[in-house]
């Protein structure tokens, strides 16, 4: 899958799919909401190239999401993002690796390459301590949870995530104990300061 919302590059990581796997069945998108309908609705997925900047993604949440979707699937982020700040940051929630935008189309088509034979595109990075832990118990939540969590971030009240979610509220309620035990965290003003942190709630 590539999902990108600028259609000359997302062509342009087609080709560079075709370059590496002619035989592959591509889906794109432009929107991260497509984008998990799409996960899960493959079944084969193999690859996911991830655009960090698309319609209803705000900072690290399409990777986290995605991820929480279909752990199993490979995410390469193909950004214009400051790879220095981003690359770590996507590697935390999930992703394989991280290629800048303004690489040549030879090192995108080794790093698609790499991601589809199971391997890292980039060496390891080094442990961040309390932000990586951190970011590991952000991993760790089921996507119902994760949107929750997004939910608040936004500023939503229960019932309002609730029925955006078209769950009981009692529900949100107790998806939000269960983040809340996750994080390790008291409230909700407390998960919501972590997750900014962490990125999930950076401006776009």
């Amino acid at each position: 899958m590539v999902a990108d919302d600028h259609p000359l590059f997302r062509q342009a990581l087609v080709m560079a799919v075709e370059a590496v796997a002619p035989q592959a069945r591509i889906v794109e998108t432009s929107t991260l909401d497509r984008a998990v309908e799409i996960a899960n609705a493959t079944s084969d997925l193999l690859l996911i190239l991830l655009d960090l900047k698309m319609p209803g993604s705000a900072g690290f949440s399409g990777v986290a999401l995605l991820h929480a979707e279909r752990p199993s699937v490979p995410i390469l982020v193909i950004s214009s993002a400051e790879a220095q700040v981003a690359s770590p940051e996507a590697r935390r929630y999930g992703a394989v690796g991280f290629i800048g935008k303004d690489q040549d189309l030879a090192v995108i088509e080794q790093a698609i390459a790499a991601a589809l034979d199971g391997h890292s595109p980039a060496p390891p990075l080094a442990s961040a301590g309390d932000v990586d832990d951190m970011a590991h118990k952000v991993a760790s939540l089921t996507p119902t949870q994760l949107r929750v969590l997004l939910g608040v971030l936004d500023g939503q009240l229960n019932k309002q995530i609730a029925y955006e979610l078209g769950v009981a509220e009692s529900t949100i309620k107790s998806h939000m104990t269960t983040v809340l035990a996750k994080l390790g965290v008291q409230n909700r003003t407390q998960a919501a300061l972590a997750a900014r942190a962490l990125g999930l709630g950076a401006d776009r």
